[in-house]
């Protein structure tokens, strides 16, 4: 993966491109919930942590640890949120995506699919994965039930895996799709984004 291209992503519903810092101002009033962060790895509710959270996710990208993307909603061509790539692995056919988050007014829309799709397709079909995880807070079962929702397969907990908010060691419940799976989960729950005959 070429983490100094401008990858830009997208499907009849979204459109993924490159994080900027200059995304600042856009995704301030989205991010300003509190309820959003609860069970994140850091806080962006505030412009000082968004700000930190923005720094943060461009200099992953430099340093080839993460690939952030902001989420663009094509229906009302409004910032949405973000998300990433992470843990790119390419050697082992394999990556993760995490660090989603959408403003609260997007939520349960069927954008965070619709993001999902495009980046599962680039993943599978454009860096041939052959494996893509998800994570997220054993606390947080409202993403483990979108997970379920969207055909991923939870295979388990990793106790104490993370330093989280406040200095707490979270357990992380992993989940995932093969590539095997993919073609079956473009025809079921991803259908109506995918546009392929």
């Amino acid at each position: 993966m070429d983490f100094t291209q401008d990858i830009v992503l997208e499907n009849s519903r979204v459109r993924l491109r490159p994080l900027a810092l200059t995304d600042f101002e856009a995704l301030r009033p989205l991010a300003a919930a509190p309820a959003l962060w609860a069970y994140t790895l850091t806080r962006a509710d505030d412009p000082i942590s968004l700000a930190a959270y923005l720094t943060e996710a461009t200099r992953g990208r430099e340093q080839q640890r993460r690939y952030p993307f902001l989420i663009l909603d094509k229906e009302t061509g409004r910032v949405a949120g973000s998300t990433s790539y992470y843990n790119v692995d390419l050697a082992d056919a394999k990556l993760s995506i995490g660090y989603t988050w959408v403003g609260e007014e997007f939520q349960r829309s069927g954008l965070n699919r619709a993001a999902k799709h495009a980046l599962l397709c680039y993943a599978f079909d454009g860096l041939g994965c052959e494996r893509v995880e998800l994570e997220t807070d054993s606390r947080n079962h409202k993403s483990q039930e979108a997970m379920h929702r969207m055909g991923a397969t939870e295979e388990g907990t990793l106790r104490s895996h993370r330093r989280t908010q406040g200095g707490i060691r979270r357990d992380t419940v992993i989940f995932s799709i093969l590539r095997s799976e993919w073609s079956r989960l473009r025809q079921t729950v991803f259908q109506e984004f995918d546009g392929r005959g």
